[in-house]
């Protein structure tokens, strides 16, 4: 893998005609001298081969146990649910919108999973998963799944497990029966993929039917109209792979396409990419730019591309793109999202998991320094909260609890070790996997978190987690004589499968498929074509990551001793108005204690008319407020509920405010089609009036509320699609914008978690006609209405409202009592 290191900071010059042997010899030599010294420094500090052994014999019993309980309970399935250890089988579990457009019903987990196998040296299993994944998975399924996941997890999980077996074949130890099945069933794969490319702009639908494509009748998509920059930007490693190996051009010719036309849309002034962009015309849907979820591999897939396919096209690109980045969105150790017309305003406080990958694609350009500092800060995060958040605030708070066993932070980990040789990242990585098995570890594999704050956990072992995190961790504590294979010569994919970095040259590229050299403009750096100096990237400085890291030790407050602020005097030119100089200070929201008598000396002595010296202390808190959520209420109202069904929701920092609302917002609820609501409504008449009910995913909050208020609904209640998810158990949160303006957005929105959302889901399936309230929970109808107080009231209306609504003539009737649910609550 460092090998590409080496090509990636290479000048053409002195890169370009190098053999992939070669390279690794001069890695070696770039390696053994520069750490030197380091090596003698610290050798106080380093683990022991014994310490590391044991760590590795760990990992490898882990991954045991994850891979065993996925084969044992839930294959042939997608995934493994390690809470009810069975499989998850799409369409026989709860629907969890986007989240399930991963599964394909193609054994998701085996295949995503082939070549870690070979890398903890398991061949055994290996050519069983290979002899599996050939006799036992179908590609050709009527199921609707993520172009994007499909690509990284199945495609390149195809790809990597072919190049595993045709290397051991070719060795002649093993899997001589193997005639490139694996590679047959890439290609199959590819060609159900490439209908997605059928757009105007040659951007990629987001989905796609496995059997029918994009614009057949029977496909059940097509009708999206917009893709994440990553999802699009995201397919030229695997599709460059597939169309070398299978000496079919098309793949190449359409992602690289794609990547054309995000490059010429990025904006001009800033250098920056949206997140999210219209696939037919080329606009930007959502202009905040960052380096996490939404744009995350597209920046890492411009720079693997030139490692893998030596166009130097991308690494152009990615420079570019990288300047910008490091000029806006690189305020180390945070790595923040700016609006990408306006790269000086910061359009969020908060910083989400995926962008944990970013330095270790820094160590990959050469730019160590912030590296360093972005993953001191993360580790920080995590030693604060056992795992990194989904999303935390620039305070360091959590901000979505959720940790789905991401291995972001462990990639990151593994690429500064391989980088620095420093001990300290073992350690980091111990810390990984202490924490996995003391936390993430239950019978049945390996569950993900749903809070951090509470522990609990959600039932759900994503394929990610055998096909990353395991590799890193394995790599991290092995030695070169521990691998089956020279790890020199591959690279990465996002989902961490290997690619050999020989296909530029063994396998050269298909015709029609060069990318002209075309040279940009920009200011140069040490690291845009030049040849690694060991001065810059491995200093011989013992000290050298660890000066920069000390700057960040305490950043969340974690482990700092605490020491009182020192007492400082003031002079407070305060002139006589009759207010004391105190309270004159608290009239301007400035809160100041004065010291005792004692202790003032002469600093209370009038100095002369209307002026005085006042010795204060400041109180300064540690960190800020936990932000307040006020609890909000879906109220049941209808019969047979009458007010005594109440469901505890989040509220939302956008839309109208319910709290100003003295009655709440009353109405009928109407589920959403489609229920993420992230496209035109289906069933916009029916949904007029309405309150409506939607699934989250897919889509922003705020995308959401903008569809279903242009359909003309009148409120919308957002239910949690993480499964099991509740309010007793997970804290409730405000629902965000999506970084735009949300001022157009006047819709009541709140949001129940899953389990509370079932409820709903199941009374509107049972009496079809539901009305709610939504308000502050404070306000709820509660034993002060005379409707709700009394149990024979209750009960009489019960009956006079069962025996009316036999009869005609009963809407009357209905009205009344609706009405009096919304004028009688509670006064005081």
């Amino acid at each position: 893998m460092m090998q590409s290191y080496m090509r990636t900071t290479g000048n053409k010059q002195c890169w370009e005609s190098a053999s992939a042997s070669t390279t690794g010899m001069m890695w070696k030599t770039l390696l053994v001298v520069s750490l030197f010294c380091w090596g003698k420094c610290q050798e106080s500090q380093n683990m022991t081969p014994e310490e590391k052994g044991a760590i590795r014999d760990q990992i490898v019993e882990m991954f045991d146990h994850a891979y065993g309980s996925y084969m044992k309970y839930a294959y042939p399935a997608d995934e493994l649910m390690p809470l009810s250890c069975r499989g998850r089988v799409r369409g026989q579990e709860p629907n969890r919108g986007d989240i399930d457009d991963s599964l394909g019903k193609f054994s998701l987990t085996l295949i995503d999973t082939l070549d870690t196998l070979v890398v903890l040296n398991k061949l055994d299993e290996f050519e069983e998963a290979v002899k599996k994944a050939v006799s036992d998975v179908r590609l050709d399924n009527d199921v609707v799944v993520s172009v994007f996941e499909t690509n990284i997890r199945v495609l390149g999980g195809l790809l990597g497990g072919h190049v595993m077996a045709d290397l051991l074949r070719q060795r002649g130890e093993r899997m001589q029966w193997y005639r490139d099945e694996l590679l047959h069933m890439a290609k199959e794969l590819g060609h159900r993929l490439l209908p997605a490319f059928n757009t105007t702009s040659g951007l990629p639908y987001p989905k796609v039917n496995l059997r029918y494509g994009v614009l057949n009748p029977l496909s059940r998509t097509g009708t999206e109209s917009d893709t994440c920059t990553a999802c699009a930007g995201t397919m030229i490693l695997e599709f460059a792979a597939l169309s070398r190996l299978s000496g079919n051009s098309v793949f190449e010719e359409h992602a690289r396409k794609a990547l054309d036309v995000l490059w010429e849309r990025r904006q001009r002034g800033s250098d920056l990419v949206g997140t999210v962009i219209n696939i037919h015309n080329g606009e930007w849907v959502r202009r905040d730019s960052g380096v996490g979820a939404g744009i995350d591999s597209y920046y890492e897939y411009l720079m693997k591309a030139y490692i893998l396919l030596g166009d130097n096209v991308f690494l152009d690109r990615f420079n570019v793109h990288y300047s910008a980045i490091m000029k806006y969105i690189s305020q180390p150790p945070l790595l923040l999202n700016v609006h990408m017309h306006n790269p000086t305003v910061s359009v969020r406080s908060w910083m989400d998991s995926l962008l944990a990958f970013f330095p270790g694609l820094q160590v990959l350009r050469g730019d160590l320094k912030p590296a360093i500092e972005t993953h001191e800060m993360l580790y920080q995060v995590t030693k604060q909260h056992k795992f990194l958040p989904e999303a935390f605030t620039t305070e360091f708070r959590v901000h979505w609890g959720q940790h789905l066993l991401r291995p972001e932070f462990a990639e990151s980990t593994y690429y500064l070790y391989k980088a620095t040789g420093d001990p300290y990242y073992l350690r980091v990585g111990q810390s990984i996997v202490e924490k996995l098995n003391a936390y993430a570890r239950v019978p049945c594999g390996f569950a993900a978190v749903q809070d951090v704050r509470t522990g609990t956990h959600e039932d759900r072992m994503d394929s990610f987690f055998l096909a990353e995190m395991f590799k890193y961790l394995y790599l991290m504590f092995s030695e070169k004589s521990h691998l089956p294979i020279d790890m020199d010569g591959y690279i990465f994919t996002t989902e961490a499968h290997l690619l050999p970095i020989s296909l530029s040259t063994t396998q050269p590229p298909c015709p029609g498929n060069d990318t002209e050299t075309v040279r940009i403009s920009q200011e140069e750096d040490l690291f845009t074509h030049s040849c690694p100096s060991t001065e810059t990237l491995f200093p011989n400085n013992p000290s050298f990551a660890k000066t920069i890291r000390d700057g960040y030790k305490y950043l969340t407050g974690v482990g700092r001793a605490f020491h009182p602020l020192p007492i400082r005097e003031i002079e407070l030119p305060l002139h006589d108005n009759g207010m004391e100089p105190v309270e004159f200070f608290k009239s301007m929201g400035i809160s100041l204690t004065p010291l005792n008598e004692a202790n003032m000396g002469d600093t209370g002595r009038l100095k002369h008319k209307g002026v005085y010296r006042v010795k204060l202390v400041a109180e300064l808190s540690q960190a800020p407020e936990e932000e307040v959520v006020v609890p909000h209420v879906v109220q049941l109202i209808s019969p047979p509920f009458l007010g005594r069904t109440v469901l505890t929701a989040g509220p939302a920092k956008f839309g109208m405010d319910l709290t100003k609302q003295e009655h709440g917002v009353k109405g009928s609820i109407v589920k959403a089609s489609p229920y993420t609501a992230c496209g035109p409504i289906d069933n916009a008449a029916g949904l007029k009036g309405h309150i409506a009910l939607a699934l989250r995913g897919d889509c922003m909050f705020a995308a959401k509320a903008r569809w279903l208020q242009k359909a003309g609904a009148i409120g919308a209640i957002f239910i949690d699609h993480r499964e099991g998810s509740n309010s007793e158990e997970t804290p409730l949160f405000q629902m965000v914008g999506d970084g735009d303006s949300t001022e157009d957005i006047t819709l009541p929105l709140v949001f129940l978690f899953s389990r509370e959302g079932a409820v709903l889901t199941a009374a509107l399936e049972k009496h079809h006609n539901v009305d709610v309230l939504l308000l502050p929970k404070e306000r709820q109808l509660g034993p002060c209405n005379p409707l709700i107080g009394s149990t024979e009231s209750k009960e009489n209306i019960i009956q006079i409202f069962n025996a009316c609504w036999k009869q005609k003539g009963c809407r009357l009737i209905r009205f009344i009592l609706n009405h009096m649910f919304y004028k009688s609550h509670c006064k005081g």
